[in-house]
């Protein structure tokens, strides 16, 4: 049956709903029919009338059509040698007699790049982007050959990298033509090729630095560390290169795509170590094996690439490979029980809630002595019991009884103005502070408000997040308000107190997690409790009917002053709850420990675990002073049972968010469909399932299943096993990641 071609206006409507701009061009011509088409943005209403029935067509590249760039391979040998230089994509055109001689990708910032034959001046090859547009069917050539139509979705590569590969691919060309005279030039318009490696000729250092140029990056928080040892090893172990001209090609082409870039000390350092370390691979393995960056060690799954190229890409395993990130759990129980005031609260939560919820409770009842001690108390380095929780907690699970019993206990002692549900603004939340000094959020809708930490770039003072962080490290300090407009003064707020009992659906946390939030001051300040399934249905009773050791503590610490004078409303002055001696060297210990687990994440270039590991020993510290205010309001003390409570549970919520860190933020939508598949798998018994069951919870193509399921093989988070059936046996894989 022969194929059917659609006319020039029907393909050209196709091409703009993919995002690219067409121009018309001649009929049987490379030439634009107005002398202003770098400009011409023809929309779809407009066509008809812009292009003939016999016009070719040109696509216009670059940032105009989304970063779509062309690779134009203007030689054979380049036609040849594409598959071995250039990164994989599905979309490739040509016409019959040229073959393959173009390559789609989409890159964003490319820049047009022209390499000759520095011999004779003919073209090998050119990246073509923005400035440039190139003939695509159902255009035809001159001598009446068809151009083929873009129909396959371009890969999206880096752009550093893509042009490293174009300049290699020009490079091999030239070596392949005069291996004699290629050591001693260099093609044309490529002032950055690089000289040849010691003995290796120049081939060798030009697949070497494509190879480079197609490495992940290293990205703070992303096992930068690993990655960078392992482009070091690439070069001076895997391609023989030079350790000073390894140092230089580090240097030169993937340092500029790490963020933060290391110090030349610390590249130096990881090209020591390429080069002293025993490795498992013999020296040159990648030279004498005639290896492209689109084989072993490489991830390429990360510059989401087409299926062939992940499928055959593995990742390197360097000598001391970052830890998998276990997860532990939900908070333990026992890690609930606080005595005193706290734990009075929750008992009566739990005895009248409809759905008693022991996570909830305990959030409950945490924030509201967080609140109540709050600007009455400190520790001898000042820290105030200002606390922010997070409960996870499901539609339904009973989060507004805890709610109502705050509620309760403030309006009957007659501090109903510190209360606070939703946040209107975060001027709304500076406004209420200045009118009471200390606040009690209860907030239903956290998700919402943790969203708006990634689109708020410039950090502007009024978003909510970057309020409620600046009056968390004020709490011992004074807080400027914003001046209004007609506002003659500055006003400000002595040790703004602000408790924040906030709740949101798991389901929208997890999807609100990203990589800024992770390492924002605000997220890190959090205590995340994840409170399960809702408890057994009972007969509620009423949270007004409140018992009168709540009421009379609750009292007293509303009446406390511990100061003196006229003005401690606005200019308090706490009490100093000391530390016994044995608690001061258990909190020091917990100090140390957590500055080892900083420094290493420092070291690897982990920015989500030096974030987590900062806070860890003020969370504790914060915990502490405010279990010994529940366990005794009248002569608060910290003791041993208080420090050895709060060490246990701020290192618990570290690991958690850690572990957070590792399963729910991806790098890129590849990355986040791979842990969305290992999600899947560790909530299944025993962390395996069947192919068909899997590929039918993932919801994808089966292409894109294959290619996920390759990757995470070869990476080594996952292995294929034969799972028994009532009727069969079936294919499936398996979680090998630790639980």
């Amino acid at each position: 049956m022969p194929v059917l071609t659609l006319g020039v206006r029907e393909q050209v409507a196709i091409y703009r709903r993919q995002g690219w701009y067409c121009v018309p061009l001649r009929p049987r011509s490379k030439m634009p029919v107005r002398a202003d088409w770098p400009n011409l943005r023809i929309e779809a209403d407009a066509i008809n009338a812009e292009f003939s029935p016999k016009d070719n067509v040109g696509l216009i590249l670059g940032e105009p059509s989304g970063w779509l760039v062309d690779v134009d391979l203007d030689c054979q040998e380049a036609v040849a040698l594409a598959d071995q230089y250039l990164p994989a994509t599905p979309a490739i055109t040509g016409r019959p007699s040229a073959g393959d001689s173009h390559r789609w990708n989409i890159a964003a910032g490319a820049t047009t790049e022209k390499h000759t034959d520095p011999y004779d001046g003919s073209m090998i090859v050119e990246l073509r982007s923005t400035g440039a547009q190139t003939v695509v069917g159902p255009s035809m050539h001159p001598d009446g050959e068809p151009y083929d139509v873009l129909e396959a979705e371009p890969a999206t590569v880096p752009a550093p990298m893509l042009a490293a590969c174009v300049r290699a691919l020009a490079w091999a060309v030239v070596a392949k033509r005069q291996p004699s005279r290629a050591a001693q030039s260099t093609p044309g318009h490529s002032p950055a090729s690089p000289p040849h490696a010691a003995g290796g000729g120049p081939d060798v250092e030009n697949r070497a630095v494509a190879y480079l140029n197609a490495m992940p990056p290293a990205i703070a928080g992303s096992g930068g560390h690993s990655q960078t040892y392992a482009a070091a090893t690439a070069l001076v172990h895997g391609f023989g290169v030079e350790p000073a001209r390894a140092m230089e090609l580090l240097s030169q082409y993937y340092n500029p795509r790490c963020d933060p870039p290391w110090s030349e000390k610390e590249l130096q350092h990881k090209i020591t170590q390429a080069a002293t370390k025993p490795h498992d691979r013999p020296f040159g393995w990648l030279r004498d094996e005639g290896h492209t960056h689109t084989e072993e060690l490489v991830d390429l799954s990360r510059f989401q690439l087409a299926p062939k190229a992940a499928a055959t890409a593995t990742v390197i395993e360097p000598e001391t490979p970052p830890d998998v990130v276990p997860d532990p759990g939900q908070l333990p129980e026992r890690l609930f029980e606080v005595p005193g005031f706290v734990r009075r609260v929750m008992d009566f939560t739990l005895a009248n809630a409809p759905y008693p919820n022991v996570g909830l409770a305990f959030c409950g009842a945490m924030a509201l002595q967080s609140f109540l001690a709050g600007r009455k108390v400190c520790t001898r380095g000042d820290l105030r019991t200002n606390l922010y929780l997070l409960a996870l907690a499901s539609s339904g699970t009973g989060k507004e009884f805890p709610r109502k019993v705050n509620s309760q206990v403030l309006f009957q002692i007659g501090l109903a103005a510190s209360l606070g549900d939703k946040f209107a603004s975060g001027e709304g939340i500076q406004d209420a502070l200045v009118r009471t000094g200390r606040m009690l959020f209860q907030n239903d809708e956290m998700d919402g408000v943790l969203r708006q930490i990634n689109p708020d770039r410039e950090n502007s003072r009024e978003s909510i997040p970057n309020i409620l962080l600046t009056l968390y490290t004020s709490a011992g300090d004074v807080y400027p308000v914003r001046v209004k407009a007609n506002q003659k003064e500055a006003i400000h707020v002595d040790q703004p107190h602000l408790t924040l009992f906030g709740t949101a659906t798991p389901q929208y946390f997890y999807e609100a997690l990203s990589k800024r939030m992770l390492t924002n001051g605000f997220f890190a300040r959090l205590n995340i409790i994840d409170v399960g399934k809702r408890g057994s249905g009972q007969s509620p009773g009423s949270a007004r009917n409140l018992p009168e050791a709540i009421l009379e503590t609750a009292k007293w610490w509303a009446d406390f002053e511990p100061g003196t004078g006229n003005f401690l409303n606005f200019h308090p002055k706490p009490l100093v709850v000391e530390f016994t001696p044995d608690a001061a060297a258990e909190i020091e210990d917990l100090r140390r420990q957590t500055e080892v687990e900083y420094d290493k994440a420092e070291a690897a270039g982990d920015e989500v675990a030096r974030t987590a590991w900062s806070r860890t020993c003020e969370h504790a510290t914060k915990l502490a002073l405010i279990y010994a205010c529940s366990e005794n309001h009248l002569e608060p003390q910290i003791g041993m049972p208080a420090v050895e409570w709060a060490n246990e549970f701020a290192m618990h919520q570290t690991r958690r968010q850690l572990y957070l860190a590792s399963i729910h933020v991806a790098e890129n939508p590849f990355h986040a469909e791979c842990l969305k598949l290992v999600k899947r798998l560790s909530e299944h018994p025993d962390r395996r399932m069947q192919r068909r069951q899997l590929m039918r919870a993932m919801k994808l193509r089966a292409g894109d299943f294959d290619q996920i399921v390759g990757t995470l093989v070869q990476q080594g988070d996952l292995e294929p096993v034969v799972i028994e059936t009532a009727t069969r046996p079936a294919q499936g894989y398996q979680l090998t990641c630790p639980a």
